[in-house]
């Protein structure tokens, strides 16, 4: 074996000694910058030595990865600070998650949000001690008795559980504390200069309801404080912006423990929810789309054909079969022979469809048939994840199922990106970004027949110059899928459009049509949903804008705000003048001061708030003032509506 190397470095090829550092490979990049290094695109510890030839790559700081690597190591740091302070805490997970971190605890007593101050100053002064991290190699037994006489019963569990006797095991150590970790970390903890705790929340060991509740404590750090308080404010404004808070003040829903997870939309909230569907109405007639309405309640031997009782049957509401008059008429079958009995809430439309396809025999010259459906779905979601509109128990999307043949597959596609486009064009979304999300562990079908689906759905976006990431591992059960996100005013990721290719179900439900050669042939199925959940879509929108909404979309869209009592009845005359015309308004004729009425028409974000007074009425006039901060205009009754019709509507 041969004691030098071959390593490249920023495409520069030289040799060194067997066992170098990466470290010392990277010289000449500032150790402030540096945090860790990619050899051969795997992330790894500055300290580790390289035993094969090998790429190596700089990490720095303010990178993805570099990130990362900052975040998990303040994870950590955040343990040792918590075991410190709080003796006889049990330490058990503690992952990195977008724009942050959490770590779970088992502490004696729950910690509280009062409790983060502490722990944050005992972290700076941990961090300033520039403690050295450093990664220990050991056998699985050896890392099983360790943590065992440390009284750390949830990292012995994890070992057990996950780790081949064979395999060595990683342990970080940080001065005298220690944890189990795969890293990587940074060189030590004086490169931890920006981070802040924000949070505590409730949490199951395995996010299993019937396992213990942890103390889960989240947190966020960065490469530079900089870019940690320029966080910290996009935090605030997200809080002033959070959607349950606004719906509250705009009237717009609310949740009550009768339903849980279900939201009452009040009459401005549906009139959001009606626009939307309506556009999405307008669009289906442009692109060839025929709505149906398919049933609610299904027996549960369709949801084992199309696969979801296999895949899916926890996150469904099942009912046990009224007629049956033994013991079992009041038992819900949950087991995997379950479904040869009861009913279930349809959970997703696309069962459903494949019953309206085969209603009528089909001829290649019926396709492509696209069917659209807008009816409520309903998902058993744990309590634990429910979060205001964003992840309900019923909701409803505009979903749409193309049965189309092999030839049909990427004009399809194509249209679909096009509708996608126009929609969060049309409402305000700069930018939109598309990943192709691959085979799930737990699929339907062989792993050939995915492959050729990820090559169609990769061959659309290729042929729409579409860039693309890889989302590995997150493609719907029975198929591949294109997912949309859209970044918002607070440069959050959303994930909202899916459009997926499914060859699954045409095989599972026996669909044919008749080709051209007479032959019997099997459609091709793509599942498709532009907004996806209109509730979760309204809850982003919501977020993005700060509730000021288009104009076509503001549930009220304008208010008349009268000045005096003497003036109420032309207030009156003109709220149902503006509403003859088609718009949405309201009249604020009560006897308060026009600061107020302006400040609660503020909160409501309704766009235009038109004052009259004694003027006003003589001359049949208003003074308009806009939401959005223009200046008050006075204007005839005809230039108000006809303003009104000259603001943008979508596509």
């Amino acid at each position: 074996m041969s004691s030098e190397l071959s390593v490249s470095v920023n495409g520069e090829r030289r040799t060194v000694a067997r066992g170098t550092r990466v470290r010392e490979v990277l010289n000449g990049i500032p150790s402030k910058d540096l945090v860790a290094a990619k050899v051969n695109e795997k992330v790894v510890d500055l300290s580790r030595t390289l035993e094969s030839d090998a790429t190596v790559q700089p990490v720095l700081a303010d990178s993805p990865e570099g990130l990362d690597v900052i975040r998990h190591s303040t994870a950590h740091l955040m343990a040792m600070a918590v075991q410190q302070l709080y003796p006889g805490t049990q330490v058990t997970i503690g992952p990195v998650i977008e724009d942050g971190f959490y770590y779970d605890f088992a502490p004696k007593t729950p910690f509280t949000i009062e409790d983060l101050p502490k722990i944050e100053a005992r972290m700076k002064e941990l961090a300033k001690a520039d403690h050295k991290i450093e990664r220990v190699e050991v056998t699985r037994a050896e890392a099983i008795k360790t943590f065992d006489a440390m009284g750390e019963k949830y990292k012995v569990q994890i070992i057990e559980e996950n780790i081949p006797e064979s395999e060595v095991v990683s342990i970080y150590k940080e001065g005298d504390w220690m944890d189990l970790c795969r890293g990587p970390h940074v060189p030590s903890t004086r490169y931890l200069r920006a981070f802040k705790l924000l949070s505590v929340a409730g949490a199951y060991w395995k996010g299993d309801e019937h396992n213990e509740m942890l103390s889960r404590i989240y947190g966020t750090a960065f490469a530079s404080k900089e870019a940690l308080d320029e966080h910290l404010k996009l935090l605030e404004l997200a809080r002033t912006r959070d959607h349950r808070k606004l719906g509250r003040e705009m009237q717009l829903f609310f949740f009550d423990p009768i339903s849980p997870g279900c939201p009452f939309f009040m009459p401005k909230g549906t009139i959001i929810l009606n626009e939307l569907l309506d556009y999405v109405r307008r669009l289906y007639r442009r692109y060839g789309y025929s709505e149906v309405v398919t049933p609610q309640v299904f027996r549960n031997s369709m949801f084992n054909t199309s696969g979801h009782w296999e895949n899916f049957r926890e996150n469904m509401f099942l009912s046990p079969d009224p007629e049956e008059d033994d013991e079992r008429a009041n038992t819900v079958d949950t087991s995997p022979e379950g479904w040869r009995r009861g009913y279930g809430l349809k959970p997703m439309n696309c069962p459903g469809h494949t019953f309206v396809y085969r209603a009528e025999k089909r001829s290649y010259r019926d396709l492509p048939l696209r069917l659209a459906e807008f009816t409520g779905l309903h998902r058993a979601e744990r309590s634990g994840v429910l979060h205001g509109l964003s992840r309900v128990r019923l909701m409803h999307q505009d979903d749409a199922h193309i049965f189309c043949r092999e030839d049909q597959i990427e004009d399809e596609f194509a249209g679909n990106i096009e509708m996608v486009r126009d929609v969060y064009s049309s409402l305000g979304f700069e930018k939109v970004e598309f990943k192709l999300a691959t085979m799930p562990d737990l699929h339907l079908g062989t792993e050939e027949q995915w492959r050729a689906a990820e090559e169609k759905l990769a061959n659309a976006m290729r042929r729409n110059e579409i860039p693309f990431e890889i989302n590995p591992k997150e493609g719907a059960f029975y198929g591949p899928k294109i997912e949309i996100y859209v970044p918002d005013a607070l440069k959050r990721k959303w994930q909202v459009a899916t459009i997926q290719l499914d060859y699954n179900l045409p095989e599972r439900f026996g669909l044919t049509y008749t080709a051209s050669s007479g032959a019997e042939e099997r459609p091709v199925m793509i599942h498709r949903a532009i907004l996806g959940s209109v509730e979760r879509f309204i809850s982003v929108l919501i977020e993005h804008t700060g509730g000021v909404l288009p104009f076509w979309l503001a549930p009220e869209q304008v208010r008349v705000l009268s000045l005096s009592e003497k003036v109420e009845s032309y207030a009156v005359e003109l709220t149902g003048l503006i509403r003859k015309a088609g718009y949405r308004a309201e009249s604020d004729i009560r006897n308060e001061k026009l600061g107020f009425k302006v400040r609660e028409a503020e909160l409501a974000k309704v766009p235009y708030m038109v004052v009259v007074g004694e003027r006003e009425a003589a001359d049949r006039t208003v003074s308009l003032r806009k939401l959005r901060g223009e200046k008050s205009q006075a204007l005839t009754v005809e230039n108000l509506i006809e303003m009104m019709r000259k603001e943008p509507l979508p596509a």
